[in-house]
């Protein structure tokens, strides 16, 4: 009875296990069928570059730093440790920012001639659901190194004394490479500009530049060109020296008056300033007897004998004289020539050039290294290589650097075998902005601000501008000059 009562309650545990076995399927079943017949779960799409800045594999990209731009089709962050995990081979990776849809990268140590190629590895950009984006590359080439430049090692003066050529080698293995300071005289014969700049900045320029402009004047007691002490002290302390020349003339052929002389072109009569006008034309100088080759003969022996004066004392001279030559006669229909040397044009004015090169040679002057000034479209203007050692350029109220490159570039074009000067300028981009963008220019010297007793509110260098230059590590001051004696 025993055994049959325990079968049964056997057999009955057996039917409910089974059964409920049955419904654990069903219930199992009906989960998975209802979880398969729900939505699928969609993850956030990650986010996708749609441009960049420059484009991927971009040539030709210029300068040593550069701002990358990677464009997302959605808003966009970083991961703190965003900055370490970007690789740009050689290039450093200077900064990083992100901001909407913009993640942007300053590249700096950008060498020339080289790809570079940056790549942003995956898990670093995310957006605002943290779904991260995918590994992101992008390659670049940067501009060609320039083939090297082929300059004339020889100046145009036939033996030139010893300083002379010993300054023109340290020009050569200095360009393109670092940059002289330079400050014009306030008018004439001092160091006035100089002395604001060592104020402002307690250091000299490299080169202080004069000009023989009262030379019908000299000598006098307030202008004595025959006393040289302003610039043997200059020489002394280690300074080159730089001079040129605003030549004046009489008004005509019968005034004898030096109050009466002048540079500007005209009737020879007072302009409407009150300033006067020359009759003087460079084509009759070549007029045998006329009063323009007297006074051009005795102008250019009494100036022979004040470089001579320099030579003697072992001071080569950077000579620029008849600047600015074709105005801006090729500006506009009706411009003019600003000074009597360029008013008969351009054969008339090399004819003068190469007259006033022959006379020095003549006279033995051999301490001068010559500069010719461009006015960019002015070739028919230039006397010629075997003339000029140095071509300079004139600019002011430049402020961006690309623009006063465009003019540097300009006269690489024309005369990529002589060095490049910036031989005078006045509100301009700074220095370090100017040889950031390309225009390693020689030396560089900020015009004058006539009565100035300090460089703030200089019209043309202000001491900010003068700081800014002096703190560039190519720009080379007095200091920085080797002994050239």
């Amino acid at each position: 009875m025993m055994n049959d009562l325990l079968n049964r309650y056997a057999n009955l545990c057996i039917t409910q296990a089974k059964h409920f076995s049955i419904l654990l399927i069903t219930l199992l079943s009906i989960a998975c069928s209802e979880e398969s017949s729900s939505p699928d779960v969609v993850d956030a799409p990650a986010p996708q570059l749609l441009s960049t800045t420059p484009a991927n594999g971009a040539t030709g990209i210029a300068g040593s730093e550069l701002t990358v731009e990677f464009n997302f089709n959605q808003n966009i962050s970083y991961t703190a440790s965003g900055q370490l995990s970007i690789s740009a081979g050689d290039a450093v990776v200077s900064s990083v920012s992100a901001g909407s849809s913009k993640l942007i990268i300053v590249l700096t140590n950008l060498a020339k001639g080289k790809t570079f190629t940056v790549i942003i590895p995956k898990g670093m950009i995310k957006n605002s659901d943290n779904v991260v984006a995918e590994q992101i590359s992008l390659t670049f080439t940067t501009e060609s190194e320039p083939e090297p430049l082929s300059l004339d090692a020889k100046l145009c003066t036939e033996s030139p004394m010893k300083q002379t050529q010993q300054l023109y080698d340290y020009l050569l293995s200095i360009y393109g490479k670092k940059s002289l300071s330079g400050t014009m005289a306030n008018v004439n014969w001092n160091i006035a500009e100089a002395e604001l700049v060592h104020a402002a900045t307690g250091k000299y320029p490299a080169i202080a530049f004069f000009d023989y402009i009262h030379l019908p004047w000299s000598p006098a007691n307030w202008i004595d060109y025959s006393d040289t002490k302003v610039i043997e002290n200059w020489w002394a302390n280690n300074g080159l020296v730089g001079i040129g020349w605003h030549w004046n003339v009489p008004a005509t052929a019968e005034i004898t008056d030096v109050n009466n002389y002048s540079y500007t072109p005209g009737d020879g009569k007072q302009d409407s300033n009150g300033s006067w006008t020359t009759k003087f034309r460079p084509s009759n100088i070549f007029v045998d007897g006329s009063w323009e080759r007297k006074v051009v003969d005795a102008d250019l022996e009494k100036v022979a004998g004040y470089l001579k004066l320099l030579q003697d004392k072992g001071i080569p001279v950077i000579w620029r004289p008849l600047h600015e030559a074709a105005g801006n006669i090729y500006e506009y229909n009706g411009g003019k020539a600003w000074f009597w040397w360029g008013y008969d044009g351009a054969d008339a004015y090399k004819k003068l050039w190469i007259y006033m090169f022959d006379f020095f040679k003549a006279k033995g002057i051999n301490n001068l290294i010559w500069v010719w000034t461009s006015q960019l479209k002015d070739n028919d203007f230039y006397p010629g290589d075997d003339y000029v050692d140095i071509i300079g350029n004139d600019i002011y109220n430049k402020t961006a650097a690309d623009d006063d490159l465009a003019q540097y570039n300009t006269l690489m074009t024309s005369y990529s075998n002589k060095l490049l000067t910036l031989s005078e300028c006045g509100n301009v981009a700074t220095i370090p902005q100017q040889w950031n963008a390309g225009a390693k220019w020689l030396y560089f010297m900020p015009w004058y601000d006539y009565n100035k007793t300090t460089l703030v509110g200089h019209a043309n260098a202000d001491d900010t501008w003068w700081k800014n230059a002096f703190v560039d590590p190519t720009v080379i001051t007095r200091d920085g000059l080797p002994s050239l004696k």
